[in-house]
């Protein structure tokens, strides 16, 4: 009697896991495509770290090369590439590249936008009225330049502190001199729909950022209702001096952003 009474007791345990594993839904898998969208006086080269993490993990990236022409023409060059995408994705955004996939992610591709230490507009905003709430030390200190024909850069000799600290200096040092130069309109251009109103994003929060104030993205977030987190010391290069940290964020919206 007792064997019967333990095989019984163990037979209603087992029925009762099995009903429950049928109770819960089984965890999705993540969205496997990502599209890198990099901001201004950079191009998509810096995304290679965080690339190289997250394809080594199975996911399929592809990054955006904008000519920082204007909002639209970078906007026109960001969906050329979610065009290409051959399922749902995440698209990512830094800097002034937030901007961009505010409009962009409007696509049907897009499930999750990720902001990584970068502008988030609403409608008819621009980042650069934005920026004036919380300003920056790029702008405090005028190191902004503009050539001629109306487009900018950062003073090659200041871009290692307020761009890129927490790099080498002979990597800042590079990129401030292979910086590529944008269309001041770019800052000064408006959103018309903002994405991030309609699907979940995102946020992380560059705690030493000398080129978009920290407490700006950490408004930007807010506001949102993104998620967000910090990486404290980390400069506005964060996508390259952190790509763990970043590539840790984006693979959460991966997999939290279900179709």
């Amino acid at each position: 009697m007792k064997r019967t009474s333990t095989f019984l007791a163990a037979s209603a345990a087992l029925l009762l896991l099995l009903l429950g594993a049928a109770a819960s839904p089984a965890l999705a898998p993540p969205v496997k495509n990502i599209v890198l969208v990099h901001g201004a006086w950079v191009d998509g080269s810096g995304w290679k770290p965080v690339y190289d993490i997250l394809v080594k993990d199975g996911f399929t990236v592809s990054v955006v090369q904008e000519p920082l022409t204007g909002l639209a023409d970078d906007v026109a060059a960001t969906k050329r590439v979610l065009a290409q995408q051959t399922g749902p994705c995440i698209l990512v955004g830094h800097s002034y590249g937030g901007a961009i996939i505010t409009e962009a992610g409007n696509d049907s591709h897009v499930v999750g936008l990720v902001y990584i230490a970068a502008h988030m507009p609403d409608a008819g905003e621009n980042e650069g009225a934005l920026g004036k709430r919380y300003p920056s030390d790029v702008s405090k200190d005028n190191i902004i330049k503009k050539t001629p024909d109306g487009f900018t850069y950062l003073d090659p000799a200041a871009y290692p502190a307020y761009f890129a600290a927490d790099l080498p200096r002979e990597q800042a040092e590079f990129a401030a001199r292979a910086q590529m130069l944008t269309a001041g309109a770019v800052f000064t251009s408006p959103i018309t729909t903002a994405a991030w109103k309609t699907k979940p994003s995102w946020m992380l929060v560059a705690g030493a950022d000398r080129t978009i104030n920290p407490e700006l993205e950490r408004w930007y977030a807010t506001r949102a209702r993104s998620h967000m987190v910090e990486v404290a010391g980390a400069s506005h290069s964060v996508y390259a001096s952190r790509p763990k940290e970043v590539a840790a964020l984006i693979k959460e919206a991966a997999q939290k952003a279900q179709p």
